[in-house]
């Protein structure tokens, strides 16, 4: 199955994209957004594989709370709040966070 993931900024995005060795779609909500922006923005991918990698702040966490009451079948992943932001996790922790997610990551990808 496609897979989309959906991460908040686009730091994010390119701090994951490099990792990943399948076709996947990386959306940003660039911050907190409302349910019908969330929407506007899942709908078109919602018979695929969602999962949901934000940041470990309260942002994060409100956009978690909103994805899950508007696409409860999306499947969340967390890093670890001491790194707080996804931009800001070690590469390492990220493959695992993917290898964990069922993403096929870039094996030869280091800390850069």
């Amino acid at each position: 199955m496609e897979k989309v993931i959906v991460v908040e900024g686009r730091s994010d995005k390119t701090r994951i994209a490099p990792l990943i060795a399948e076709p996947v779609t990386i959306l940003c909500t660039n911050g907190t957004v409302s349910a019908s922006r969330l929407e506007e923005l899942l709908l078109p991918y919602e018979d695929l594989d969602i999962i949901i990698l934000v940041d470990a702040d309260k942002s994060g966490e409100q956009l978690r709370k909103l994805v899950k009451r508007e696409f409860p079948e999306a499947r969340h992943f967390y890093i670890n709040r001491s790194y707080k932001e996804v931009a800001a996790t070690p590469i390492r922790i990220l493959l695992d966070v993917l290898i964990s997610a069922n993403v096929q990551v870039n094996k030869l990808v280091t800390e850069g």
